[in-house]
This record gives structure tokens, C-alpha cells and sequence, in this order.
């Protein structure tokens, strides 16, 4: 809203997923480690945790890729300049009350009402 500009849904969904998969690879696989006995903080572990440490490397990895990919994104929309669709139904916060966008400093000149 306080740029302008939209970014593309369909790369906004794909940075969805790849957060989500990338997030569940880190995290999940901590969980199970630490059921099967690993101690935290260890810079070297047994072979037996091998596999597991494999997969949580491997979702920190896809998590970097979606950073980015997200400022890829952003500077896709930045580039392309699609405009804000703003939706004003009987909406009750400020920002989808005017259909200006971005707003300029001074926007309402009285106390707007809502209801």
C-alpha cells in the first residue's frame, strides 16, 4: 500500500510455499532429533543423526532461497509498476477508505468517521 506498486500473485504464491517447505525442512527434522537423543549446540554429531542434518540443511538452504526470491519479486514489482487495487466495501480501517494510493501526508482534512 505505501509504495504504490502490487506484487505478482502467482510468484507470491510460489514465495509461499517455498517459505513453507523450507520452514517445515528446518524445524521438523530439530524435533525429531532431539527425540532421538542429540544434544543442542554440538558442532560435530554422530553418524546416526547424519540424514536428518542433511534434510534441516537442506530446508535453511531452500529458506535462503526464498529471501531471495522475494527480493526478486520486489524488484519485479518495482519494475513492472502495477497499481494498487484498492476495494472500498464498507470498509473500517482508514487506509481502504481513500482511493488514493499511496496517501499524501494530509489525506483527511476532518476526523473521518467509521462506522
Amino acid at each position: 500500500m505505501f509504495t504504490g506498486v502490487s506484487l505478482n500473485d502467482n510468484l507470491g504464491k510460489i514465495h509461499f510455499y517455498l517459505t513453507f517447505i523450507g520452514v517445515n525442512l528446518t524445524f521438523f527434522p530439530q524435533h525429531f532429533l532431539g527425540l532421538s537423543g542429540m544434544p543442542r549446540r554440538y558442532a560435530d554429531y554422530n553418524d546416526c543423526f547424519y540424514a536428518y542434518n542433511q534434510l534441516r540443511s537442506l530446508g535453511s538452504f531452500l529458506t535462503v532461497v526464498r529471501v531471495v526470491f522475494f527480493l526478486l519479486i520486489v524488484f519485479e514489482a518495482f519494475i513492472s509498476k502495477r497499481p494498487v487495487m484498492v476495494f472500498n466495501m464498507n470498509s473500517t480501517q482508514l487506509e481502504f477508505v481513500s482511493s488514493r494510493v499511496p496517501h499524501s501526508y494530509h489525506t483527511f482534512t476532518q476526523p473521518t468517521k467509521l462506522y
